[in-house]
C-alpha cells in the first residue's frame, strides 16, 4: 500500500503518512463487544461463519448471548427478529453474498416490514474478497438493502470508523445494514474523528474545488489518493459517504454547488449503489456531470485483491482516469 501524501488540505481526523492497515470487519467485532458490555441486551446471531465475521469475539466474550445457526441464513434472520420482538437488540453476521443475498425475503418481511432492531452485518462484500471468485464477490447488497423501506444502510471506510459504526448502529432504532469487507485495508480515520449515522464527512478540501469526489467504503483510501496525486494539476473535495441511507443531501448538495462535476466511487455495481442514491439527490436539486467508478454490470472474477482492484480501475489510478474524462465534459 502505497505512502499518503501529505498535502495541505487534509481534513483534522484524517491520518497521514503510510497508513495501518486492518479490515474493517476487525472494527465490528471490537466495537460489537463494546456495545454489549454498555447494554445487556444485544445478542448476536451467525450463521457458521463466527471467525470470518468476527463475531467469534462476542461469542468468547458473552457465550450465553451468542446463538450459532448454522448454514442457515432464512432462519438466521428470522429467529432474530423474533428476538428483537421480545426485547433483544440482535446482530446477525454471515458473508454478505449470504445475508443479505440468500435471505433478503426475510429480511424484508420479517425484519423490515416490522421495523425491528436487528442489526444485519454483511462481510466479505466487494471484489476485495480475492481468490473465493464470483460467487462470493456481493456486489449487490447496497442495492438490495436501501430500497427496504426503514432499512438503514452504513458503509465504514476503514475499521476504526467501522467500530464507531457498530456502536452507532447498537443505539440506533430500526433496522441498520452494516457493509465490511475481507481485505485488510487502510486506516485513514483517527480514532477521535466524530462519527454520526446520516452524516457525510469531507475529508479533503480543496480552496476552489473543480472536482468533487464522493467516495464509500474502503476505497475511500483510493479516492484520497488518487485526489493527493493530482493536487498540482486539478484541485479536488472527497466527500466520505459512510451512511449511504438516510442520504447527507445538504453534504453532498454543498460539495456539489462548488464544483464541475463528481466523481463517486464505490466497490460495488453501478446500477443501484451509492453513485446511484448521489445522482438521484443531484437529478432532483442541483444536475451536473458525473463519473461513476465501480462495477459496470458484470460479476468479478477470482485473483489477488489488490490485483481485481486494479483490472476494475477501482483504484487510484482508475479513479485518475475517471477524473480526466469529467474534466473533458466540464
Amino acid at each position: 500500500m502505497n505512502t499518503l501524501a501529505t498535502p495541505h488540505n487534509l481534513a483534522p481526523g484524517v491520518l497521514e503518512g503510510k497508513p495501518e492497515l486492518l479490515p474493517t470487519r476487525d472494527g465490528f467485532g471490537k466495537g460489537l463487544v463494546e456495545a454489549a458490555e454498555a447494554n445487556k441486551n444485544i445478542v448476536a446471531l451467525c450463521a457458521d461463519l463466527a471467525e470470518s465475521t468476527r463475531i467469534h469475539w462476542f461469542k468468547e466474550k458473552f457465550p450465553d448471548r451468542y446463538v450459532e445457526i448454522g448454514v442457515a441464513e432464512q432462519n438466521l434472520a428470522t429467529v432474530a427478529a423474533g428476538m428483537a420482538a421480545a426485547g433483544k437488540i440482535p446482530f446477525i453476521a454471515s458473508y454478505a453474498a449470504f445475508s443479505p443475498g440468500r435471505n433478503y425475503e426475510q429480511i424484508r418481511t420479517t425484519i423490515a416490514l416490522n421495523n425491528h432492531p436487528v442489526k444485519i452485518v454483511g462481510s466479505h462484500a466487494g471484489v476485495s474478497v480475492g481468490p473465493d471468485g464470483a460467487t462470493h464477490q456481493m456486489l449487490e447488497d447496497i442495492a438490495l438493502m436501501r430500497a427496504l423501506p426503514r432499512m438503514t444502510v452504513l458503509s465504514p471506510c476503514d475499521s476504526t470508523e467501522a467500530r464507531k459504526a457498530t456502536l452507532a448502529a447498537a443505539a440506533y432504532r430500526g433496522p441498520v445494514y452494516i457493509r465490511l469487507a475481507r481485505e485488510k485495508t487502510a486506516i485513514v480515520t483517527a480514532t477521535d474523528a466524530p462519527f454520526e449515522i446520516g452524516k457525510a464527512s469531507l475529508v479533503l478540501e480543496a480552496r476552489d474545488p473543480e472536482i468533487g469526489i464522493i467516495a464509500t467504503g474502503p476505497l475511500l483510501y483510493q479516492a484520497l489518493r488518487a485526489a493527493v496525486e493530482r493536487q498540482d494539476d486539478v484541485a479536488i473535495s472527497v466527500l466520505n459517504l459512510s451512511t449511504i441511507k438516510p442520504l447527507d443531501d445538504r453534504a453532498i448538495l454543498d460539495l456539489a454547488s462548488r464544483v464541475k462535476g463528481i466523481v463517486t466511487v464505490e466497490e460495488h455495481q453501478i446500477a443501484g449503489g451509492m453513485g446511484s442514491a448521489v445522482a438521484e439527490c443531484l437529478a432532483a436539486h442541483h444536475p451536473l456531470p458525473i463519473e461513476f467508478v465501480g462495477m459496470h454490470d458484470r460479476f468479478g472474477e477470482s485473483g489477488e485483491p489488490d490485483e481485481l482492484i486494479a483490472r476494475f480501475k477501482l483504484d487510484a489510478k482508475g479513479i485518475g482516469e475517471a477524473i480526466d474524462r469529467l474534466l473533458k465534459r466540464t
